[in-house]
């Protein structure tokens, strides 16, 4: 258990590789961080979908874990690189005291489940949020991706979600500014 807590820690280490796509340095995005907000999505998402959202967070908790040996690989990568991410999941996770990490994790590589769905609509929910993020910067590339490459397609990255509550969240993402959490907040003057 040690040395799988070592290696959960080298995951905030591994940069997401999208970013040689969409042309952004951003050392922020890694995998902890990806996944730290996968899970807060997954638990939304499995509220509204009404399924385990224990089973949901562990999934989404999990679902990058083997990227820690196999390291994460963008569409271009995947073209030329062999992942053997069943290998990473059963060595990282079956030797464990406990199985219901491996067993969670073998679930939602199956996607069958309607908890294996949701957390992999939660993952993509997070790259809308990331790919919102760098448009409001002005990231062209971002916009392109959620847009589509070559022609405008309105709310083009949501035909990668399935369930309805994604898809509706995911269009208020598309919709909503990222600073808007900080307006109402904001006031000019200290409190007393």
């Amino acid at each position: 258990m040690t040395q799988f807590l070592f290696e959960v820690g080298t995951m905030r280490k591994l940069a997401r590789m999208h970013r040689q796509a969409l042309f952004t340095d951003d050392m922020s995005d890694n995998i902890a961080t990806h996944t730290f907000r996968v899970m807060v999505i997954g638990f939304f998402l499995a509220k509204m979908e009404k399924v385990d959202p224990i089973k949901v967070l562990m999934m989404c908790l999990l679902h990058d874990m083997p990227e820690s040996r196999t390291n994460d690989h963008n569409w271009i990568h995947k073209r030329y690189v062999k992942e053997f991410e069943n290998e990473a999941i059963k060595e990282q996770l079956s030797t464990l005291p406990f199985q219901d990490f491996y067993e969670i994790a073998l679930e939602y590589e199956k996607r069958e489940s309607l908890e294996a769905i949701v957390a992999k609509d939660a993952d993509v929910l997070d790259q809308i949020l990331l790919l919102r993020e760098y448009a409001w910067q002005g990231n062209r590339e971002a916009q392109m991706w959620l847009d589509g490459k070559r022609e405008k397609i309105e709310y083009n990255y949501l035909k990668y979600v399935k369930t309805k509550s994604a898809k509706a969240l995911g269009r208020v993402i598309y919709d909503e500014e990222p600073s808007s959490w900080w307006k109402n907040l904001y006031q000019n003057n200290k409190r007393d």
